[in-house]
């Protein structure tokens, strides 16, 4: 008989429609896990509960998490820090938070960017300098979604903001 062990993973979908959440727990045989849930905090939208099924891996978009209606088009999760609570009844006292930075939206801007840029270009020192420009936002995003990870959430938010400016003003300047 195995113990009660809730974990979640949530994993890149690479598209800023959904977040997929994969429940990676271990469930004991008996009692039965009835009413398994998230409650994710969403940047913007606040604090929502969401169905989830055990032992699969859940996709997520606006109208599951309520953020548009059902039968409207689905928009584009917000990028920002989620703090996601994955939690079963009976009234274990065992649940489990994962923080996440979530990128999308700018990481979709950053590779219209980074596709704009005509590396054959023969102006090397140009290309040089966008180059250089392109790996500092590339690790400021990095960083974000790092410092998400441990928790950090002042720091991952700065960090984003600064990789926005600096993709603002490289796409502004060089696209």
């Amino acid at each position: 008989m195995a113990d009660l062990s809730l974990n979640i993973l949530v994993l890149n979908t690479y598209n800023k429609l959904t977040l997929g959440v994969a429940d990676i727990s271990t469930y004991p045989d008996s009692p039965a896990v009835i009413s398994p849930s998230l409650e994710i905090d969403i940047p913007g939208f606040g604090v929502t509960s969401v169905p989830f099924v055990p032992n699969q891996f859940n996709v997520l978009n606006s109208t599951i998490l309520g953020i548009t209606e059902s039968g409207d088009d689905l928009v584009a999760l917000p990028d920002g820090v989620y703090t996601i609570t994955y939690s079963v009844t009976p009234a274990y006292e065992n649940y489990v938070t994962k923080t996440i930075q979530r990128v999308d939206q700018l990481q979709e801007m950053f590779d219209n960017a980074f596709m704009k840029l005509d590396m054959m270009e023969c102006d090397m020192a140009i290309k040089k300098q966008s180059k250089v420009d392109l790996n500092t936002i590339y690790f400021l995003i990095q960083g974000s979604i790092a410092a998400a990870n441990n928790c950090a959430v002042d720091v991952s938010n700065k960090l984003y903001r600064q990789a926005s400016n600096l993709l603002g003003n490289f796409i502004k300047n060089n696209c």
